[in-house]
């Protein structure tokens, strides 16, 4: 009787280095969610230590976890599995589709430093202060 070979896991990108790929990308996920380990753990109902474990490779996160994840990370699975380039990849697609930003672009570039602070000063005003109705 012969043994069956032992079998590796896939990592999905050949280099051993998917897992990671998946601490990286819930850490820089929950940080551009400005979410502290704390209450990712919450959102997840898992204690902090948990969300640090995987984060630092101490744990590996089951099915169940990456889904759990997903979700408090307004993420799909798929796109967590990818390392949240997807994400990124969308918000850029999606503000290029956006009408305003289209038409602001092509003058954007030809500003120096301080006419865009001026201009990021005046839209922050705009949007802090409230209007007056006629």
């Amino acid at each position: 009787m012969v043994a069956a070979p032992a079998v590796q896991p896939d990592t999905g990108n050949g280099n051993g280095h998917s897992h990671l790929q998946i601490a990286f990308a819930i850490r820089s996920l929950r940080q551009k969610n400005g979410l502290s380990q704390r209450q990712l753990a919450l959102r997840m109902q898992v204690p902090r230590t948990y969300v640090s474990k995987i984060e630092n490779e101490k744990a590996t996160p089951t099915l169940s976890s990456l889904e759990r994840l997903a979700r408090a990370l307004e993420v799909t699975v798929p796109d967590l599995l990818r390392g949240g380039d997807q994400t990124r990849q969308d918000e850029v697609n999606a503000l290029m589709a956006d009408e305003f930003i289209g038409q602001l672009l092509p003058f954007v570039a030809k500003l120096d430093a301080m006419q865009r602070a001026s201009i990021i000063s005046q839209v922050r005003d705009l949007t802090i202060r409230p209007r007056r109705h006629a």
